[in-house]
């Protein structure tokens, strides 16, 4: 692709404008991108955010098909050449970046670069994420062909127009975050006076019913009957509420996003370390990546209150058609048939229940000293 002044500036535009039109954080990635790799006529790019723990919270990638991005395996660690460009903070043009002193090799499945272009996306002095191109399409003869300097200084435009776009969209989700738990707390408050309300009701009927058994049966009958109907407009309402209440963001990010956000926020809020891995092809029938949702924030409850965990372990994958869910703390632990038979039962009632709801199987592992796993295992659909 030829970068003359006016076709370069056009084409600077073009990608400018795809990011702004985007408010999510993932569509933001992606755009950028994809834009990248367009701008630069590269044959691959991606772009990795940091996490706190030496990977990449995310990873995206424009130029590799979801068969071979299934193929490579989990998400890279930072080493090599990508942790050189989050440490230092610096662009890396390289002719050929396997002969690069820090290149330690590719995964099996990857394929093969040569020519290679990396920059940070910084905000100040925040590392936002890194982009990275390579192989550049053009004829390469001699090894004459690669990115240039008019190249770099593109991409040097677009990651300080990337770092603004990924502000915007980190801003306006952390806004949809309180407006959603602000219509939750709503809700909540909605839910609870016309539950109390119904359930008083139903008191006073029931008591009503027994009074008059005894001396007039028929009476009772009838007090009995508007019991029934005030429980059934009661599991309505409660219905009504479940759905209303389903979390936004599933809908919205789905599973994987909403699950690893949680854990990045619960990472954020405790003195524990809480990690996310994993990936799923596919989504869940949306019941059961509800129960895998709460499921997971019931366990992840637990370790962070009740079981003096210093690490939690969240990890997704695909199992079958389904997933395999797990939780992994190194708390305190506890032995679970004590814990059933002193009816203190941690949650554990309401995770099986959701689980045997959705079809799925839940196991618990621990031990005084040892540690908690909690395994959710859902089929899919």
């Amino acid at each position: 692709m030829s970068h003359g002044p006016r076709s370069g500036l056009a084409a600077v535009s073009t990608a400018l404008l795809a990011m702004s039109r985007h408010l999510e954080v993932r569509d933001v990635l992606k755009t950028i991108v994809a834009s990248a790799r367009d701008l630069l006529d590269a044959q691959y790019a991606a772009l990795g955010v940091p996490d706190d723990h030496g990977g990449f919270a995310q990873f995206v990638v424009d130029g590799v098909s979801d068969e071979q991005w299934r193929a490579i395996g989990p998400l890279p660690r930072q080493h090599g050449i990508l942790a050189a460009m989050l440490r230092d903070a610096r662009t890396e043009r390289l002719a050929d970046v396997r002969r690069d002193p820090r290149f330690e090799g590719w995964p099996a499945s990857h394929p093969d670069m040569s020519d290679f272009l990396g920059m940070p996306i910084r905000d100040g002095d925040e590392i936002m994420g890194a982009l990275f191109l390579a192989n550049k399409n053009c004829p390469k003869p001699h090894n004459t062909c690669g990115f240039t300097q008019e190249d770099e200084d593109l991409l040097t435009i677009l990651a300080q127009h990337a770092a603004i776009a990924l502000t915007n969209a980190h801003l306006y989700e952390r806004s949809r975050e309180l407006t959603i738990a602000e219509e939750r707390s709503r809700l909540a408050h909605e839910l609870h006076d016309a539950v109390s309300q119904k359930l008083f009701s139903l008191r006073l009927t029931a008591q009503a019913a027994a009074a008059l058994v005894d001396r007039d049966p028929v009476r009772a009958k009838g007090e009995l009957t508007q019991v029934a109907a005030l429980a059934a407009e009661a599991v309505e309402e409660l219905r009504a509420a479940v759905v209303e209440l389903r979390p936004a963001a599933l809908d919205e990010d789905g599973l994987v996003a909403t699950l690893r956000t949680h854990v990045q926020v619960l990472d954020r809020a405790h003195s524990a370390r809480v990690t996310y891995s994993g990936y799923l092809p596919r989504a869940l029938p949306a019941a059961q990546e509800e129960a895998v949702l709460r499921v997971s924030q019931e366990a992840l409850h637990n370790a962070l209150r009740h079981s003096g965990a210093g690490q939690v372990d969240v990890s997704l994958d695909p199992r079958g058609k389904g997933a395999l869910l797990r939780i992994r703390d190194d708390g305190g632990g506890f032995e679970p048939r004590t814990v059933r038979r002193a009816g203190r039962h941690l949650g554990l009632v309401s995770m099986r229940d959701r689980t045997a709801g959705v079809g799925g199987r839940l196991t618990v592992e621990s031990a005084p000293g040892e540690g908690t796993t909690i395994t959710m295992e859902v089929p899919g659909g």
